[in-house]
């Protein structure tokens, strides 16, 4: 069976590059307004906490039942807390060997505010940004908005990129619609707290980790 050409890829960085489950353990147990609430809260029961909405598919602030819209107020604008976000292990070095191979790359970020979010990555990611392009997004009122379809339309049009030459990495579920809709290739993005993608969407391949996916990238994938 013939690879597929891939050229593009297009990383979310929540739950992707950057461990926003670690963000949240941290806000819960140590914001002044929850931390004594979760005291107790242990790692393992993150999802207890914030129960994951089918359609996501992962943490999210926003999914507790009684404080979801204060929590996302509080975590957004404690700068401290938005940005103890850290990179998952082997980040910096796998982007750089894929760039080294060739591959155009990407972050694709919804976010309440943009500047604070781009303030962020720059740092976060300045060991990579000579050849990542960083793109943010507002955030509409929903998770589920069409705001990181209509960045990629943006992006593919700004760039002169290939839809069917690119895949986006994200572990929201819905999020692989977006890529899906604006036909370019989704890539499930899987750790310790996500929930298994609906049936409809199964054939979606999925990875663990930055690592898995240049390996599938290897295997699956040409660039020419």
């Amino acid at each position: 069976m013939d690879k597929m050409v891939i050229k593009n890829i297009f990383w979310d960085v929540d739950g992707v590059l950057a461990n926003l489950n670690y963000a949240y353990y941290n806000f819960l147990t140590n914001h002044p307004n929850y931390k004594e609430q979760y005291k107790n809260l242990e790692w393992k029961d993150l999802p207890k906490a914030l129960p994951i909405v089918p359609k996501y598919g992962a943490l999210e602030l926003k999914t507790h039942p009684t404080l979801g819209v204060q929590m996302d107020y509080d975590f957004c604008h404690s700068y401290e807390f938005f940005s103890n976000r850290p990179l998952y292990p082997h980040v910096i070095e796998t982007l750089k060997e894929l760039h080294d191979l060739g591959y155009k790359q990407f972050t694709m970020s919804a976010t309440f505010d943009v500047e604070t979010k781009k303030k962020f990555l720059n740092t976060l990611l300045k060991d990579v940004t000579d050849f990542l392009t960083i793109e943010c997004v507002q955030h509409g009122k929903f998770m589920h908005d069409t705001a990181k379809e209509d960045m990629l339309k943006s992006c593919f049009e700004k760039y002169g990129l290939k839809a069917e030459e690119t895949i986006l990495v994200d572990d929201r579920i819905y999020n692989q619609y977006a890529a899906i809709n604006v036909g370019a290739h989704p890539i499930r993005m899987r750790c310790e707290f996500t929930t298994d993608l609906p049936e409809e969407l199964s054939w979606i391949p999925e990875v663990k980790d930055v690592v898995d996916l240049k390996n599938w990238l290897a295997k699956n994938t040409t660039l020419s």
